[in-house]
């Protein structure tokens, strides 16, 4: 990480390899996150009606509780487990590819500094564009237990609504885009470094891949321990 966070050689070429690793590890990514939000954002919508049947619970407890579900873990923890092993095993392939190649050798002989040129626009790009996929999802997911309090009888639009907006946490929405920060950070890094130090030839570098995609899964578990202790 020493190497990858120094100062780039020209600035022009940094920010010109930023963008585009944010349009393809951030902006591609965006189909995948409104598609799997939407259905589990029903999915809760549903589950959490089938089982709060109980007299004694408000009829705005669904949409309440669903929200709290999207904004404290699944928005943030859960996307990050799926981007994972989208961005993660992309990362690590690419990277591992050049490595097997030889590609990065070639920029280590002409004097470039491999790690900071391959590795920290990606982790630049990747850091500045989750809290949007987080932002994404969270409007989304929403979005799908709307969609089934609209179109299905089992829970009133009126009393999905309502559940949304009663008793609001400002911080949980915060919480949520700070792990993701973590997250990301430890996505683009690990996955960044199995690629990077593989060696052998094609079939190292799909074991590197699955091997970056697990150890991120882990340590974003790990972290997401951690960091809800520290924040709530």
């Amino acid at each position: 990480m020493s190497k990858v966070c120094s100062i780039p050689n020209r600035w022009n070429v940094f920010w010109n390899r930023t963008v585009f690793e944010i349009s393809k590890l951030g902006v591609d990514s965006i189909p995948l996150v409104i598609i799997i939000s939407l259905f589990i954002g029903s999915v809760i919508t549903i589950q959490m009606q089938y089982n709060a049947t109980s007299p004694l619970l408000p009829a705005y407890t669904v949409g309440l509780t669903a929200r709290e579900i999207i904004l404290l873990e699944f928005s943030n923890s859960i996307l990050c487990l799926i981007l994972a092993g989208k961005v993660g095993s992309n990362v690590a392939s690419e990277i591992g590819t050049m490595r097997v190649t030889e590609q990065i050798d070639a920029l280590d002989i002409m004097g470039v500094n491999s790690a900071n040129f391959l590795v920290l626009p990606k982790l630049v790009a990747f850091i500045f564009f989750m809290p949007v996929l987080v932002a994404f999802c969270i409007t989304t997911s929403l979005l799908g237990g709307y969609l089934v309090a609209l179109f299905t009888d089992i829970i009133s639009v009126s009393q999905y609504i309502y559940g949304i907006q009663s008793m609001f946490t400002e911080w949980y929405v915060w919480y949520g885009f700070i792990k993701s920060l973590f997250f990301a950070y430890i996505i683009a890094s690990v996955s960044s470094y199995f690629g990077y130090y593989v060696k052998g030839g094609a079939l190292e570098v799909g074991k590197a891949s699955t091997t970056a995609v697990v150890t991120s899964s882990i340590l974003i578990l790990l972290f997401d321990v951690i960091l809800t202790k520290l924040l709530l």
